[in-house]
C-alpha cells in the first residue's frame, strides 16, 4: 500500500517511532494494510495513556562532557495499576519481606542497644572484665 503524507503531517507516519514499533509487530500483510488516517488514530490511542500521570516523574539526561554520549534517566513513582506478571509478583514480595526484615533488625538491635546502655548507665555488669566498648564510647562521646 502506497503512502502518502496528510497535510496535518511534516513527515510520513509510518515513520514515526511508535507506528514504527507498532507495525513491525503486526504481520506485514495486516500492516500494510492500514490506511494513514488508522493509523493517526492509532497514534492517538497509543499516546493517551491512562497511566501517564505520576505523583513524582523525574527525567532528564546527563551529558558526558567531551563526548557523544547521553544517559538519560526516569524515576517514576506512583500507585501501580497494572497487572504483575508471577515473576513480578515474586520479586515484589521478596522486596517487601527485605524490608520488613530489615526494620525488624533495626529495630531489634536499637532495642538491645538502649537495654545494653540504660544496663551499663545503671552499673550493671554480667560479665566481669569484659566489655563491648559501647558504654566507653557513649560516654567519651556523646554524653560529654
Amino acid at each position: 500500500m502506497k503512502t502518502h503524507k496528510l497535510p496535518t503531517q511534516d513527515r510520513d507516519i509510518r515513520q514515526e517511532p511508535a507506528i514504527k514499533n507498532l507495525l513491525s509487530r503486526i504481520p506485514a500483510n495486516v500492516a500494510d494494510s492500514f490506511s494513514d488516517i488508522q493509523l493517526i488514530h492509532l497514534k492517538t490511542a497509543i499516546g493517551s495513556r491512562s497511566w501517564g500521570k505520576h505523583p513524582v516523574d523525574l527525567r532528564g539526561t546527563i551529558t558526558y562532557p567531551f563526548s557523544r554520549w547521553h544517559i538519560y534517566y526516569v524515576l517514576l513513582l506512583g500507585r501501580n495499576r497494572r497487572n504483575l506478571s508471577p515473576r513480578e509478583k515474586q520479586a515484589s514480595a521478596f522486596i517487601i519481606a527485605l524490608i520488613i526484615l530489615i526494620i525488624l533488625f533495626s529495630a531489634v538491635a536499637s532495642v538491645l542497644l538502649i537495654v545494653y546502655l540504660t544496663k551499663s548507665y545503671v552499673g550493671i555488669d554480667l560479665f566481669p572484665s569484659f566489655s563491648l566498648g559501647i558504654w566507653d564510647y557513649f560516654q567519651d562521646n556523646v554524653f560529654n
